[in-house]
């Protein structure tokens, strides 16, 4: 703060200096020009001028008479001034001059040096404190500071010490292997001994990729907070301005700052606003250029072993300039993409540790109905669940109110100013169940959770949920088939049921089309393409846009062979649906009655008609549970095997200490070591194979 006031008091010093030297040469400059454009003659003078008549206008004042000459005076373009001497013949002589001189009279003139600060000093100072007011406006810390017009080539970045962090390791969920990535860094800022005594260099730059909401800013915070070390934090389009050379300036201005007061840590976000590549030469910006160019100086010109690292975070690195990617810079990409079924039960209770729960609070459910939630939308969820909380006037979070806050996620809050003509209700209400009944009748498919015909405010007047029993990270060509079936289940129904389309598909329609012709150009799925890549995929942690690579005759190719796929999707909706109208029917109209199905409520209703797809799911559950089990005994029986030899294994190291000190561990030990390394490496197999069932 004392800092802070003596950049205040020295700006301040600077501008008064600053106003005094222009105070100066505009005085200067005002006393030449009334040297060079003035002059003072005798009365006489004035008088032989008159008869000359080389005078074409004079002005009578208090103390003198202002004079200017005639065109063919040598005077002219001067003005001329005489002591007035109160001549009482003096009009007359203008009077009878030839040809008549012009004549006026003025109020006595005030002195030049009021008339000095009337003309240039008020006005001056106007303006001045105008400017300043402005700037002081435009800037946030004024003239000394970072902000503001003076400032503007200062680095503006938000800089944490040691103790203002407040996150940690701890704070970061769902995120193993970007953490496992970054404890190299971490353990280098506090211990650079060991890596430099070796002669080992740390990369100076690590860029955190992924898609928006999965905890890049967080997990660089939490770096700096496990080194304990200062942390500056600033957006990469923080650096760009209007003026060219300021984004370059504030670059320097940075890399200052931090090697006073390394070991430090630089986070610059959405790099990208800087990075981008610079091959387009359509899109070039020599602003945003010049600040690429000084962070590529400022990252190859310090020393690494200083203890500044730079991390970076993008959602876009297919854009990003390769200068900024080659080692010695940037040379690191950690991956932060969105978390597993595990990882989002982690990141669950990080968010809801503050949160008063009930005893039915089931985060295990949550984590598995959130398939492809990021950190972001899991925190959402728990807020919001909270909120409804109160709102129901309770002091603790119900399971309900976590299921509510999913849906409010995916759909939106229930829209109760909404009602529905009996006649639409009943199309929305076929539509959803013939989306369910597809998927509950396709074999692979994905288990009906909840059927719904409540308008929600994100526009839905109904949907289906469905969830996967397993997190799944390869999908087959018939799984695909299966979800574009099963969207255009709803569709299907309308036609079969009332004979007519209607919007409602639209969402389906777009999902299935894509789904349709990403598996013709991009995952290579037809005879026809084999597989040809026609398309490739840009943005992939944002929108995930395809661009096609491919001529016009293979395009119109290309959507033949998608709509084909469609077609047969579509064919087998409608003949499932045909087949079993009188289940159709039968949900239908129980869902016009209650409004929502639960999962298990649908599921019975279909078992009453199909007992044998209940048989086989309860003999899958119970090979499911039996291999479970089996694996379990196993690993157990392992680990008491591993801690058998182990105790052996130290019981015997011990004994052979005492009778021998400094002799190696004879041959019985080396071979019980031996079998302990055998077990443990059985035991990692065994916990793969769960992980992989």
């Amino acid at each position: 703060m004392q800092g802070n006031n003596k950049k205040k008091k020295k700006g301040y010093i600077t501008m008064i200096i600053y106003f005094l030297i222009v105070f100066m040469f505009i005085g200067t400059a005002h006393y030449v020009r009334e040297a060079a454009t003035t002059k003072e003659i005798s009365y006489d003078q004035f008088y032989e001028m008159i008869d000359q008549n080389k005078i074409s206008k004079v002005v009578i004042t208090g103390d003198n008479l202002i004079i200017t000459p005639s065109d063919n005076s040598e005077y002219k373009g001067k003005t001329l001034y005489t002591a007035n001497i109160k001549d009482e013949n003096l009009i007359s002589k203008l009077n009878n001059a030839n040809p008549k001189i012009i004549f006026t009279g003025k109020n006595p003139k005030q002195s030049p040096i009021m008339d000095f600060v009337l003309s240039w000093i008020l006005p001056m100072l106007f303006f001045f404190l105008m400017w300043k007011f402005l700037f002081s406006r435009m800037g946030s810390g004024g003239m000394g500071s970072g902000g503001g017009i003076m400032g503007i080539g200062k680095s503006n970045a938000k800089v944490y010490v040691e103790n203002e962090i407040g996150v940690t390791f701890d704070d970061v969920a769902g995120q193993e292997e970007a953490k496992e990535s970054l404890k190299e860094v971490i353990d280098f800022l506090n211990c650079p001994k060991r890596y430099t005594e070796i002669g080992a260099k740390l990369p100076k730059g690590a860029l955190l990729v992924g898609p928006p909401g999965t905890g890049k800013t967080l997990i660089a915070k939490a770096v700096a907070g496990e080194a304990k070390v200062p942390f500056f934090s600033l957006s990469g389009s923080s650096f760009v301005e209007m003026f060219v050379g300021v984004g370059a300036s504030r670059v320097r201005e940075l890399f200052k700052e931090a090697v006073a007061k390394a070991p430090c840590i630089i986070f610059i976000d959405e790099i990208d606003a800087i990075g981008k590549s610079r091959d387009n030469q359509m899109q070039s910006n020599d602003e945003r250029e010049q600040t690429l160019n000084q962070l590529l100086s400022e990252m190859d010109g310090f020393d690494s072993s200083k203890g500044i690292v730079i991390l970076g975070a993008t959602n876009r690195p297919e854009i990003l300039d390769k200068a900024l990617l080659r080692p010695g810079r940037f040379d690191r990409r950690v991956i932060v993409d969105r978390p597993d079924y595990k990882g989002r039960e982690a990141i669950l209770r990080v968010h809801a540790k503050n949160v008063n729960l009930g005893e039915d609070v089931d985060l295990d459910e949550i984590a598995k109905g959130t398939p492809g939630a990021v950190g972001a939308d899991l925190a959402n969820i728990i807020n919001e669940s909270a909120l409804r909380a109160v709102r129901n006037r309770r002091k603790f979070v119900l399971q309900e109110d976590l299921r509510d806050a999913v849906e409010v996620i995916i759909a939106g809050k229930e829209k109760k100013d909404r009602i529905l003509s009996p006649k639409e209700k009943k199309l929305v209400a076929f539509h959803e169940v013939g989306h369910a009944l597809v998927a509950a009748l396709l074999e692979g498919s994905d288990p009906v959770h909840k059927i719904t015909i409540v308008p929600r405010t994100m526009g839905a007047l109904g949907y289906t949920m469905q969830l996967p029993e397993e997190e799944k990270y390869l999908i087959s060509k018939e799984d695909l088939m299966n979800q574009i079936t099963v969207l255009l289940g709803g569709r299907s129904a309308e036609e079969e049921v009332f004979n007519v389309v209607s919007t409602g598909a639209s969402n389906d329609i777009e999902r299935a089309t894509q789904s349709a012709r990403s598996m013709v150009s991009v995952y290579g799925m037809t005879d026809r393409f084999d597989m040809m890549a026609l398309e490739s995929m840009q943005n992939r942690y944002l929108d995930g846009r395809a661009v096609r690579n491919c001529s016009e005759e293979t395009s119109t190719i290309l959507d033949e062979e998608s709509l084909k796929i469609i077609k047969e999707a579509h064919g087998r909706a409608r003949k499932i649906l045909r087949e079993n109208r009188d289940l159709l029917d039968k949900i239908a109209n129980i869902l016009l009655e209650k409004e929502t199905l639960f999962g298990n409520e649908f599921m019975e209703m279909v078992y009453e008609k199909y007992p044998e797809i209940k048989e086989k799911k309860e003999k899958e559950l119970k090979e499911k549970e039996l291999k479970e089990k089996e694996f379990k005994d196993r690993q157990k029986k392992k680990q008491e095997e591993f801690d058998r030899i182990r105790k052996e294994n130290e019981e015997k190291e011990k004994s052979q200490f005492l009778k021998t000190v400094g002799i190696n561990i004879d041959k019985e030990v080396s071979d019980s070591t031996e079998s302990e390394k055998e077990l443990a490496q059985e035991l990692l197999e065994e916990t793969n194979e769960l992980k992989d069932n």
